[in-house]
């Protein structure tokens, strides 16, 4: 009907067959960040914040969330996955986020790491919303694929 891969021919919505597809290494990386108030990212740095190790959890709640990836996104194929990483930064008005996820398969894993992303962001908001309720998060994306059909692809700023 649209050359869409998750339409069928009568225009409903699927989940795209990946058994005749090889199986090969896949790497995605992806990052967000969130912006907050001097007061919320010093607390979060020290490990002041009201319930406890922001960071910590937030890392943890992201590697939780790709692992159920399958779940939340309707038509994306529950994956085996071989790796997830969560890693902050601290820039001078936000802490950033980065979750690089792989493993060998049929299809890819970028909605993994942009899961884990916005999980872990939005954990951090949870955990220090009592400081900064107008905190906001944003930029989340896709920074790098590697492997599959289409190969290798970088955003053009990275």
């Amino acid at each position: 009907m649209t050359g869409l891969t998750h339409l069928g021919e009568d225009g409903a919505a699927r989940m795209v067959d990946v058994g005749g597809k090889a199986a090969t290494h896949r790497v995605a990386v992806a990052s967000g960040r969130i912006t907050m108030s001097d007061s919320a990212l010093t607390a979060i740095r020290a490990g002041d914040a009201p319930k406890g190790d922001v960071l910590g959890t937030a890392r943890i709640a992201g590697i939780m969330a790709a692992k159920r990836t399958g779940d939340l996104i309707p038509l994306c194929h529950p994956l085996g996955l071989e790796a997830i990483t969560v890693d902050f930064a601290f820039e001078d008005d936000a802490i950033t986020a980065t979750a690089t996820a792989s493993l060998t398969g049929k299809t890819g894993i970028e909605m993994e790491a942009m899961v884990a992303v916005s999980t872990a962001l939005l954990t951090i908001y949870d955990m220090a919303k009592a400081i900064d309720k107008g905190m906001v998060i944003g930029a989340v994306r896709l920074i790098e694929k590697r492997g599959g059909k289409s190969g290798h692809w970088k955003a053009a700023d990275q």
